[in-house]
């Protein structure tokens, strides 16, 4: 009898950088577990293309008691939980001097506190084993500043260090957690800007042809992998040299 597949749980995983994380990871022979908050039939539709080896589940990231029950769910319907992939998140730009607490509140506690509950989850299931690979999607907010990002900026900074404090309290246990920093993506996200931001967002770009969902899933993928063994606590950009 063959080995079962290793399961993955990628956190908004139906669209965007998400579904081309899912995508990469299944063809790698993952099998994976995929989140939707509002958008049910992009879940349905990585479903429907991979029968058997992707299936959605609800989450909304906000909700406290929910990411428990999502990893029971999870690892009782298809296996144990192997890696996690925090990628879900919103996005709001505004002036901090225009900022709302419900704004601030709803960025910080829906990319941070989601990706804390999911982690913590994970981790309790995970440490059992012995064995286990998480990587968050952060962002370049979180390395320099852009305007109206505040929220946004600070959200995906404490995911970096949050990253890397994990990273020392699992090493010993063999649970490796990195993030992956990507450039700008061209993604449901990012539709709305206009021409001339998406512009300045790449001005700094080596490389033409910029950064696709794909690259950035290409790295998540070598991160999951055995490739990877000896990484842990590590912040990947991939920005096709904007940071240069």
């Amino acid at each position: 009898m063959s080995d079962p597949l290793p399961i993955a749980l990628i956190t908004g995983g139906g669209r965007g950088i998400g579904r081309a994380i899912a995508e990469r990871l299944l063809d790698d022979g993952w099998t994976v577990a995929v989140t939707w908050c509002s958008h049910q039939s992009a879940a349905a539709e990585l479903e429907e293309a991979h029968p058997g080896s992707a299936r959605g589940f609800q989450l909304d990231l906000r909700d406290r008691e929910r990411p428990a029950r999502l990893v029971a769910e999870v690892e009782s319907e298809l296996g144990p939980i192997l890696a996690l992939v925090n990628n879900a998140g919103v996005q709001r730009a505004e002036l901090l001097a225009m900022a709302s607490d419900a704004s601030w509140d709803e960025v910080v506690d829906t990319n941070l506190g989601g990706a804390f509950r999911c982690t913590r989850e994970v981790l309790r299931a995970m440490v059992g084993r012995r064995r286990g690979s998480i990587v968050n999607i952060a962002s370049l907010s979180a390395l320099h500043g852009v305007a109206g990002h505040a929220a946004y900026g600070a959200s995906k900074a404490g995911l970096v260090a949050m990253t890397r404090c994990v990273a020392r309290e699992m090493g010993r246990r063999s649970i490796r957690i990195n993030a992956v920093v990507p450039g700008f993506v061209a993604t449901d996200m990012t539709a709305g800007l206009s021409e001339q931001a998406v512009t300045a967002l790449r001005a700094g770009e080596c490389l033409r042809h910029g950064t696709p969902a794909e690259a950035v899933a290409d790295a998540v993928a070598f991160l999951l992998s055995d490739r990877a063994a000896s990484i842990t606590g590590q912040i990947l950009t991939v920005d096709a040299g904007a940071t240069a």
